[in-house]
């Protein structure tokens, strides 16, 4: 098999096979194909498509291309979540272990942040000591002890996808639904998972901004899924705003760890949480139906167990247990600060979630570029969100950073976000589409 000749092969627009696929996604991962004929490739694949076969297969060929998990010695069904990104969507946080708490085997594989979206991996390390890089055998040990494990991509779990990925963004081809499809799924695939819970977000804040354009990635997901045996289900979202009332890897993490242990967490992150937590729950056959699963849910919460979960967790990935029972002592929060108080009389009518994200980077919660350090403690607390009545000097959202030019920026560019009116926005639905 030559590459020249698959390149060929796609450039016309022809159907490849599982074969085929396999050797490129082979090549990617062991070097053999160079990056120049990797990226022609996905040029030809972003301007000619691949079929739901072409995307199945291509998504199983990356996961293949290194060392798969194997969770087949774990009894029940494992399920994961994935979101597309947004801005305070700390949710996995507190989701991994209600949906644990419940019964369910909870392998979850989670990024870095990037952009003005946060990262699942950056919120976890904030605790001190906690160990995202787990090897296969640990991960399957721990989730037989406890039924929960929280990590990052390996370099041994689909390999090709991290080449694949760079040279996507180097040649201008990331947008490609099916490349984008094949990546996401190929890492899920890789976990030996049973059942997959998505996230997709819409709006200002999302990857996609647009509803339809969030729809077709979902619908799309949906369907290679199902080619590769895995139960899913799509909940869109909306991100126009940020979601919860922190921004902030430290600031985030506390908040989950304070809606575990029973406070009354913010009304729009409890309802992410809870349905997500429903269909996690339903697809792991602990619950009849998704709605019998929100209640399994908000149950665990009440009762503690889920707490439990997450002290487990944290034990054995290694940090120090005490940060579950007093966040706000041993988590980190940046020592300088700054209260942003509103300028107008009226109604908060917006607070736009892409800036957000952007403010919270520029305060050095986030990264310009991969290689960035992150200042766990870094970000927002929110005090006001859209449709609030407000006053003049009224608190709408306290900032953290570790040096005054920081803090500067980020709170310049967070104000930047709101607008004020004389009355409240009208609320689109914050879940408008369950794709099942």
């Amino acid at each position: 098999m030559r590459m020249l000749d698959l390149l060929l092969k796609k450039r016309s627009g022809l159907e490849m096979t599982a074969a085929e696929l396999e050797f490129i996604s082979m090549g990617a991962a062991d070097g053999s194909i160079p990056d120049y004929q990797l990226s022609s490739w996905l040029m030809a694949a972003f301007l000619n498509g691949l079929t739901p076969a072409e995307t199945a297969g291509l998504t199983r060929a990356m996961a293949l291309s290194g060392k798969k998990l194997d969770l087949s010695s774990i009894k029940g069904m494992k399920v994961d979540k994935h979101s597309t990104g947004g801005v305070g969507d700390g949710v996995s946080i507190a989701l991994a272990p209600v949906a644990a708490a419940c019964g369910v085997v909870v392998p979850m594989m989670s990024g870095r942040g990037l952009g003005h979206t946060g990262g699942t991996l950056d919120k976890l390390e904030a605790m001190k000591g906690f160990k995202v890089r787990l090897e296969p055998e640990y991960i399957v040990k721990q989730l037989k002890a406890t039924g929960l494990s929280m990590f990052g991509q390996t370099e041994r779990l689909a390999p090709s996808d991290k080449k694949l990925y760079a040279l996507r963004d180097a040649s201008c081809t990331v947008e490609a639904l099916p490349l984008i499809v094949a990546s996401i799924l190929s890492k899920k695939y890789a976990e030996d998972i049973t059942g997959l819970v998505m996230d997709v977000k819409y709006g200002s804040g999302a990857f996609l901004k647009d509803f339809k354009k969030s729809r077709e990635l979902a619908v799309a997901l949906m369907k290679t899924a199902k080619l590769l045996d895995i139960r899913c289900v799509a909940v869109m979202t909306a991100m126009n705003e940020p979601l919860g009332l922190a921004v902030g890897n430290g600031i985030e993490t506390s908040q989950c760890i304070k809606i575990l242990a029973g406070e009354k967490g913010p009304a729009d992150f409890m309802r992410v949480l809870e349905v997500l937590a429903g269909w996690m729950i339903h697809l792991g056959g602990k619950a009849r139906t998704a709605a019998e699963g929100e209640d399994k849910a908000r149950a665990a919460i009440a009762d503690g167990s889920a707490l439990e979960k997450y002290r487990l967790m944290v034990k054995w990935q290694g940090a120090d247990v005490r940060v579950v029972d007093d966040p706000d002592r041993h988590m980190p929060k940046s020592k300088l600060s700054k209260r942003i108080l509103a300028k107008k009389a009226g109604f908060l009518t917006a607070m736009e979630a892409r800036t957000v994200g952007f403010a919270s980077v520029a305060l050095g919660g986030g990264r310009a570029k991969a290689e960035d350090a992150v200042d766990f403690g870094a970000g927002f607390i929110l005090a006001k969100k859209p449709g609030d009545r407000v006053a003049p000097g009224d608190l709408v959202a306290t900032a953290y950073a570790s040096s005054p030019a920081k803090l500067a920026d980020g709170v310049k560019m967070f104000e930047s976000s709101l607008a004020y009116g004389p009355k409240a926005p009208r609320k689109e639905p914050l879940i408008r589409e369950i794709i099942k």
